[in-house]
């Protein structure tokens, strides 16, 4: 288990990837089952503040997140890689979840703050950035792609997940 979460640390870090991870339906589904676990416990921690996400988004968002894949990979003739590119997807997150949701509730709790507004929009920027650079090197090693072909691709994954959340929880700004 420790060096199943170093890895996931290693792919989050950009130093490894899809490749290095076991293709195994029961790891795709004890990491998705993680990544849920951490992101429900993570964000039921944080004290109640206005606009904060319901806890439907997350299984709504596992289920996209899963399906982007699975769809990408089927469409571009890459099915054998869905297990290990999914794994990779969800892995990584399991371990930069922590920093997202936090991000993501201090950007909430600090709106209104003229002092803490830019340090904390910056450094959920940077978070943001970092979550695009280890998608799009997952995508990069699933497809083969070029890297900034990659960029976009992880772009357009965070940007219609986004927009998904959006119109099926109006009253939560995701």
């Amino acid at each position: 288990m420790k060096q199943l979460i170093q890895l996931f640390a290693q792919i989050a870090l950009l130093r490894r990837g899809p490749q290095d991870l076991p293709a195994s339906t029961l790891l795709l589904a004890l990491t998705v089952g993680g990544y849920l676990c951490v992101n429900l416990v993570v964000s039921g921690l944080m004290p109640p503040v206005q606009g904060w996400p319901e806890p439907a988004q997350v299984p709504v968002d596992t289920v996209f997140t899963l399906v982007w894949y699975v769809a990408l990979l089927k469409l571009f003739g890459r099915s054998e890689r869905i297990l290990q590119t999914a794994t990779a997807v969800f892995g990584f997150q399991v371990v930069l979840s922590p920093l997202l949701t936090a991000s993501a509730w201090l950007v909430l709790r600090f709106r209104q703050d003229a002092l803490w507004q830019v340090p904390v929009v910056s450094a959920s920027l940077l978070l943001l950035i970092w979550l695009i650079a280890a998608y799009s090197q997952i995508v990069k090693a699933a497809l083969e792609w070029s890297s900034p072909a990659s960029v976009v691709l992880a772009i357009l994954q965070v940007l219609t997940g986004q927009m998904l959340l959006v119109a099926l929880f109006p009253s939560a700004k995701a």
